[in-house]
């Protein structure tokens, strides 16, 4: 009997031994066989439509969450808002001094099926490329042996469920290696990123105290073009406009009326191309303010190891807006974007009319040196001074007969940009963790174009906030065909893993 209590203890001591030592080649050999054990589970997570236009579908995506945290030895919270609520996953570490909260989004954008070349977005499909370059389908069991440049095809592989069944992948790869992280870990789940996070804020206000947390980690968005390990620092904010301007009451014959009605679609196009240059600048005086670009920030920028020429290759761009002179620095500024115009009929439906009304809308991307109220108050204005009675609901017709020019703007504030210094503990601890992972400095990104909901924890709950990418970039995000390639997706558990196992004082 004692030798087999000798005997038990050698091997718990030799597993335990074995379980701190996360190097490089044995997170390449977990992330490979955790990628292949999580592929069932990632295929059944990304099965579940999650438009959170549709409250039923997400009330699913919540309470698969809610099972596959549950299951791996957390603590489950629902949050609850006007709509579909936030999740809460909460794991104790072993004499843990810190907590980690972590971020993972859950919905999609919507999907217009008729552009998807499979039976559907939620129905996963596996594919590799074809001898002639395109994709072609192959049969979901050869991803027991599959390529590193395959892809899987479905909507959310990349926003962002994949990184959802990488995390839980890299739960599974830890525990049984019998390790556990010495930091407490919360995860937050949103249910409605792709609208914009409305609630979020409130949310956090209302939930500081059981969100409190000393860093933040988001899990989410491509790694840089290169491909290679990214951490990224920032995000700009954003802000939506709806800009209606309006002809005839209703759509009236072009025969009887062209030259008499004025056409309310010109009139919004001549409106939106007076907002910007030919260079591609806003002209609105003072849209720009506050925003310098100090040579000590120019040498981070320049850090980035972009190529500009494969960017305009990729984008297949004859020329770039000069708002900045590289892409680094053109994301550094607030931006004006007409993200949708809509007046009329077009293809099939065409008709030759004299459209009733046309409407614009209007992304603005935010940074941290301009005031959102501030900036959507400068558009505004500056539509007055273009002549327009502004109102913020559809037209009387005794507004609309007292009022030659006459639109409907209305703004809405979603969240603002954040930023984290490099040097910060929690920069330092996932730069450690990607040099161990990978052997390689992560590229360090000052801040991203994009927007994510973050700046409600910044701001609310007082910590830092760094952005993990894993997926490729080239991944139809948003659009038709979205997709992941699996070796994003094994080195994306790496990745989870190398952070996981790396000690936090």
């Amino acid at each position: 009997m004692k030798k087999f209590h000798i005997f038990t203890l050698s091997l718990i001591l030799i597993s335990y031994s074995y379980a701190q030592d996360f190097d490089q080649e044995a997170l390449n050999d977990l992330s490979g066989k955790y990628a292949k054990s999580s592929f069932s589970n990632f295929r059944d997570l990304l099965s579940i439509p999650n438009d959170a236009a549709y409250p039923k579908d997400i009330e699913k995506n919540v309470r698969w969450c809610e099972k596959a945290f549950e299951t791996r030895q957390f603590t489950t919270t629902r949050i609850e808002t006007e709509t579909v609520p936030l999740l809460l996953a909460e794991r104790s570490g072993k004499n843990a001094k810190k907590t980690v909260l972590i971020y993972l989004q859950i919905d999609g954008q919507p999907v217009d099926s008729s552009r998807w070349f499979q039976e559907s977005p939620y129905k996963p499909v596996l594919k590799k490329k074809s001898s002639d370059d395109d994709w072609e389908e192959i049969p979901w069991n050869s991803i027991e042996n599959y390529e590193d440049e395959w892809r899987i095809f479905a909507r959310s592989t990349s926003d962002a469920k994949g990184p959802v069944a990488m995390f839980l992948a890299a739960l599974d790869a830890i525990k049984d290696e019998n390790y556990s992280p010495n930091f407490n870990i919360k995860v937050i789940m949103d249910f409605e990123e792709e609208l914009g996070s409305p609630r979020l804020p409130e949310a956090v206000r209302k939930n500081a105290e059981l969100l409190e947390s000393d860093m933040l980690i988001i899990f989410d968005g491509p790694r840089h073009i290169v491909n290679k390990p990214t951490l990224t620092f920032g995000a700009r904010g954003i802000a939506t406009i709806t800009l209606t301007t309006y002809g005839p009451i209703v759509a009236q014959h072009s025969g009887h009326f062209g030259n008499y009605a004025p056409n309310p679609a010109l009139a919004l196009s001549k409106l939106l191309a007076s907002m910007k240059d030919d260079e591609g600048r806003v002209s609105i005086p003072g849209f720009y303010d506050g925003i310098i670009i100090s040579p000590e920030t120019e040498k981070i920028l320049r850090a980035v190891p972009d190529d500009e020429d494969q960017i305009r290759d990729r984008l297949q761009l004859g020329r770039i807006d000069k708002v900045g002179s590289y892409y680094q620095e053109s994301i550094q500024y607030p931006s004006l974007n007409i993200r949708g115009m809509q007046s009329g009929w077009i293809n099939e439906k065409v008709r030759t009319i004299i459209p009733g009304w046309a409407r614009a809308e209007i992304d603005v991307r935010l940074v941290l040196e301009s005031d959102p109220e501030r900036l959507l108050g400068l558009i505004k204005e500056y539509v007055k001074e273009q002549g327009y009675y502004v109102i913020d609901t559809v037209p009387t017709k005794e507004e609309r007969m007292n009022n030659p020019k006459i639109a409907t703007f209305t703004s809405e504030i979603s969240y603002q940009s954040f930023r984290t210094d490099f040097n910060s503990e929690v920069g330092l601890w996932l730069r450690k963790a990607i040099i161990k992972g990978f052997q390689e400095e992560p590229i360090m990104i000052r801040m991203s174009g994009g927007s994510i909901p973050i700046s409600p924890f910044v701001t609310t709950l007082g910590i830092p906030a760094v952005t993990v990418p894993t997926v490729n970039r080239d991944n139809n995000q948003h659009s038709p065909n979205e997709n992941i390639r699996l070796g994003n997706y094994r080195e994306g558990i790496k990745t989870m893993i190398a952070i996981l196992t790396e000690k936090l004082d």
